[in-house]
């Protein structure tokens, strides 16, 4: 890890700031009015993702000095984003994108993944996985996979990677690590997940609605579209619907969420059910702030300060392993 000037990773604040408020009470009749009335169709697929790209950029860019690199022998698509005087090393960030597995890319996410560069000063590689409704389940699961793989190719241990992501790339981290823990490979060495989606089935998130409307989208709006992935798979299909019970064969996570947010619920039951079944799960409610607020950091500094923190939990993480791995080696010589 680059070294860093030193940091103190703030607080999360105890309650929303006005800015946030009317922030969140904006989007309400903006872009949550829009997203209901957008169709399930090809023609309401590139209208999301020109959208939400446009917002994407107009909220979050890059620090001055970023680099960007697409690699040339990746199995999937992807790319290198450094954040200025970061390079290409050992110990990566793995960075898993959101939008309900249909609308987002790594070029959407560039800006988010260049300040987690910088602010941790490591190298974040994001996949760009195939998207729905042209590709199915399991493209994107299967993608994910590959891409960590693709990191171990290349000389890495699984415990060198820290793995991050939001939203709909939050579900496809979780399927990546109980997959890996049913099959009794090494983890990650930590995991960071914003807004991130767990029930498909968007039940939690519709009984969140009852008690505050998301500003952004509704739950039946988000179901549609999550639907053109999952297609005609139910709901409670093993990689869709997960089984926690291994949880105590995962890394350590840290949830962030915004609290005007439906994922909210979400969040809290993968908290639960980590922490239930004997993981190491770290619950962060931001008072206020909409879903994945650590990409738009021209809505307020709390997109800063939520990575500051990731920042800490990672260094933490990383400091936690490389003490047990030199307690296990030291076991071996003696």
């Amino acid at each position: 890890m680059q070294t860093m000037s030193p940091v103190t990773a703030p607080p999360v604040p105890a309650r929303a700031t006005r800015r946030t408020e009317l922030t969140a009470l904006t989007t309400r009749y903006g872009l949550g009015l829009v997203s209901g009335l957008i169709p399930m169709n090809a023609f309401g697929v590139a209208v999301a993702r020109g959208l939400v790209a446009g917002i994407m950029a107009g909220l979050g860019s890059c620090p001055p000095g970023t680099r960007v690199i697409t690699p040339r022998h990746s199995p999937v698509a992807g790319e290198w984003v450094l954040g200025p005087g970061v390079c290409v090393g050992r110990r990566v960030i793995y960075y898993v994108h959101g939008s309900a597995y249909v609308i987002c890319s790594a070029r959407t996410h560039r800006s988010l993944a260049a300040r987690l560069s910088a602010v941790t000063g490591l190298p974040v590689f994001v996949v760009d996985y195939r998207l729905a409704p042209e590709h199915p389940f399991p493209a994107a699961a299967d993608d994910v996979a590959a891409g960590f793989d693709w990191l171990l190719s290349d000389g890495r241990d699984a415990g060198d990677i820290l793995v991050a992501g939001d939203s709909a790339g939050g579900h496809l981290i979780c399927d990546l690590l109980l997959q890996r823990a049913a099959r009794d490979e090494t983890q990650p060495a930590a995991v960071a997940l914003f807004s991130p989606l767990i029930d498909l089935s968007f039940v939690l998130a519709a009984e969140q609605e009852r008690v505050r409307r998301d500003p952004a989208i509704s739950a039946a709006a988000a179901r549609r579209l999550v639907g053109l992935y999952i297609a005609q798979l139910p709901a409670d299909h093993p990689r869709l619907r997960f089984d926690f019970t291994a949880a105590d064969r995962l890394p350590p996570f840290l949830v962030q969420v915004g609290g005007v947010e439906m994922l909210v619920a979400d969040a809290r039951h993968l908290d639960h059910q980590i922490r239930t079944h004997d993981g190491n799960s770290t619950l962060e409610v931001w008072p206020g702030l909409m879903h994945v607020f650590q990409a738009l950091p021209r809505l307020g500094p709390e997109a800063d300060a939520a990575l500051v923190r990731v920042r800490d939990f990672f260094t933490a993480a990383i400091g936690v392993a490389a003490t047990e791995e030199a307690t296990t080696e030291a076991k071996v010589v003696s």
